[in-house]
């Protein structure tokens, strides 16, 4: 069933959102934990959300090595294509956050520094592993 435009619009906007708050649990992680390692704060030990990031970082990792590009990416790129769209022009703070995710770079750069993330959210799990068993409430 084909939608309008706007709705069209609207899709890849809101995949642009997505992408946003992986972007920024990714980065969050890997301040936090060693922070929250230092300060004493036992929810950056938490096993599901330790997984969760590395599960996330892992992803980022593999399709650079494998030269893909990320799918969140490549959807939003289809629905600006099917709403029409050629870049990035309206909203602004559309406009904006690709500006500060999309770098125009060679895809090496990209993968290098994924991998390396990737090994430092590695490294993370030894400095810092995240609880074997979640503790009950007493």
């Amino acid at each position: 069933m084909p939608s309008s435009p706007a709705t069209t619009l609207q899709l890849a906007q809101i995949v642009l959102t997505l992408h946003v708050a992986v972007i920024a649990f990714n980065i969050f992680g890997l301040v936090v934990v060693p922070l929250g390692a230092w300060r004493g704060w036992a929810w950056v030990r938490i096993r599901w959300w330790r997984v969760l990031h590395l599960a996330a970082l892992s992803l980022v990792a593999l399709q650079a090595l494998l030269g893909d590009d990320c799918f969140l990416t490549v959807w939003e790129s289809d629905l600006l294509l099917s709403a029409g769209r050629q870049g990035y022009a309206e909203p602004f703070i559309q406009t904006w956050v690709d500006r500060m995710i999309y770098w125009n770079l060679p895809m090496a750069f990209f993968t290098t520094l994924y991998v390396l993330v990737w090994l430092y959210v590695l490294l993370l799990w030894v400095w810092v592993p995240p609880a074997r068993k979640a503790s009950r409430p007493r």
